[in-house]
């Protein structure tokens, strides 16, 4: 079913096993990434047998780290719609805007791809209990998926959290524990308490399989777009595990045969009260130090520190794109504008593209007769508490 080799660290490119139960790598604390046989894997994944599959995120299966099929838990995550935004792009004067739907997922967002992902290879290798620090969103998704694995979550969420989140995971049986703090507070509890309590860590990027479930966007994309990218993605990026997803899911598709060596501008998105990524990449660094006083009403880029920085940045700047910070307004006022253009009622995180897109044509940095594609990561109904409209 699978064509996983093994797993490299991101940084310092030292090989593990992939059959065992791995957080960060053991020899520089770096996220690892899983690596496939690809010529085998291309062998499998024709277009007759790509054309026969679901729609799922499975269809992918030989580039997903599964091995035995027993082991999936899934409740009908990927094969989300790329709708063309036909009304918004009159009001922007642009005919290729197009919106990737990820709120239409399990559980309202785009984390159900990584977390479906996460705990079915940690039931695979024997975990018997999972933990997470998140703001929302993926502590649902988590808590979901392992009330279908059949294994007991613990979450450790700011105690600002919108009420949505907790009730979402205290229904499904999960442990959750409201923290005085953000969500790198929340991961420092995990880490300290894991090892006594028999935790399995699936925060963001560390482990290796989360990132996995979130390049299947990649591979949509290019399916949705007939074997073509567009030529930019603007991302909300607070972890960034989609961004690094997706770049990752490019070069295993040229590799495949399914795409050219072209790769879209990769566009991050921060909130101005939390905005490490985009200090950073203004700075030409390499990593990107904590964010201090971290504030903003979208509490998925409430992410003072992220584990993955070096590879968020190295994908940017590989790609000729750019980070960029919109200011909380500007994100209701984009809240407001993709629903009455589109139909589409989005998390703060996603308002924040729309509002970074309008700044990029002012700027120059985005041209109007260009290819563009916004993420809408999750649904706004869990985000009431947090915003008046």
């Amino acid at each position: 079913m699978s064509f996983l080799i093994d797993l490299e660290c991101g940084k310092c490119e030292t090989h593990f096993s992939a059959d065992v139960l791995q957080n960060l790598c053991p020899a520089c604390g770096k996220p690892l990434l899983a690596r496939y046989d690809l010529a085998a894997a291309a062998r499998s994944m024709t277009p007759e047998t790509m054309a026969a599959r679901g729609s799922t995120l499975w269809r992918y299966r030989e580039v997903l780290p599964v091995r035995d099929e027993m082991h999936i838990v899934s409740l009908g995550e990927g094969g989300t719609p790329l709708l063309h935004a036909g009304r918004l792009g009159s009001l922007l004067d642009m005919a290729e805007l197009y919106i990737k739907d990820e709120s239409l997922n399990p559980t309202g967002s785009f984390k159900a791809r990584g977390l479906c992902m996460a705990v079915s290879r940690a039931k695979e290798l024997g975990a018997t209990a999972l933990a997470i620090p998140s703001a929302g969103n993926a502590a649902g998704a988590l808590c979901a998926y392992a009330a279908r694995a059949g294994l007991p979550a613990f979450v450790f969420m700011p105690k600002d959290t919108p009420a949505a989140f907790v009730a979402e995971c205290r229904a499904t049986g999960a442990s959750v524990e409201l923290v005085d703090g953000l969500i790198t507070d929340c991961g420092r509890i995990v880490a300290e308490r894991k090892e006594h309590e028999g935790w399995f860590d699936v925060s963001t990027l560390k482990e290796p399989y989360r990132v996995e479930g979130k390049k299947t966007m990649g591979y949509e994309l290019a399916e949705q777009f007939d074997g073509t990218l567009p030529d930019a993605i603007l991302y909300p990026a607070g972890g960034g595990t989609g961004m690094i997803g997706m770049w990752k899911a490019f070069d295993e598709m040229e590799t495949l045969g399914w795409i050219g060596s072209e790769r879209p501008r990769m566009i991050a998105v921060q909130a101005e009260g939390c905005r490490p990524i985009v200090r950073a990449f203004e700075q030409g660094w390499e990593d990107a130090p904590e964010w201090e006083t971290a504030h903003t009403l979208a509490s998925g880029l409430r992410v003072p520190r992220a584990v993955g920085d070096f590879l968020m940045l190295r994908a940017i700047r590989r790609s000729g794109g750019c980070a960029i910070a919109v200011s909380d307004e500007d994100m209701v006022q984009g809240i407001r504008i993709l629903a009455s253009h589109e139909g589409i009622f989005a998390a703060p995180e996603s308002g924040a593209t729309v509002a970074a897109l309008r700044a990029l044509l002012a700027d120059g940095r985005i041209d109007r007769a260009e290819r563009i594609v916004l993420f809408n990561t999750g649904s706004g109904h869990k985000y009431v508490d947090n915003f008046t409209l």
